[in-house]
């Protein structure tokens, strides 16, 4: 039941160009949560929007989101995201002051998923 109902979020959420703020989510059952010590199914998500003043503002809003489904969530780390959709290029970098920052590799093998199309890189090097 839980691994369907995860299935049905989308593994990446990001404004189709510009440079902005992201961030990787582990969603999981709010039932038998990791904190528990038991093994429930659980996903990342990436999501990243020009809107976001702050990392922050990306997770409450995600996280909210993610709990009117029944599931909960936990923010892994934060970055940035260089969206040129002319050029089809995605790049992943930076950290976020207030979450850590982001496991890019990650990242940007859920962003390759879903941009097929697309050159992914990343780097851990710039804010």
């Amino acid at each position: 039941m839980a691994e369907a109902g995860l299935a049905q979020i989308p593994d990446v959420d990001i404004d189709p160009d510009g440079v902005f703020k992201y961030v990787l989510i582990r969603v999981h059952s709010a039932r038998g949560a990791p904190s528990e010590g038991r093994d429930c199914p659980s996903k990342e998500i990436v999501r990243g929007y020009k809107w976001a003043e702050y990392h922050a503002d990306i997770y409450d809003k995600v996280s909210e989101e993610i709990q009117k489904q029944g599931f909960d969530c936990e923010c892994l780390g934060g970055g940035r995201i260089s969206h040129q959709s002319q050029d089809k290029k995605i790049h992943v970098y930076g950290y976020s002051m207030g979450f850590g920052r982001a496991q890019h590799s990650l990242s940007t093998e859920k962003i390759k998923a879903h941009y097929p199309n697309y050159v992914v890189t990343w780097a851990d090097d710039g804010y």
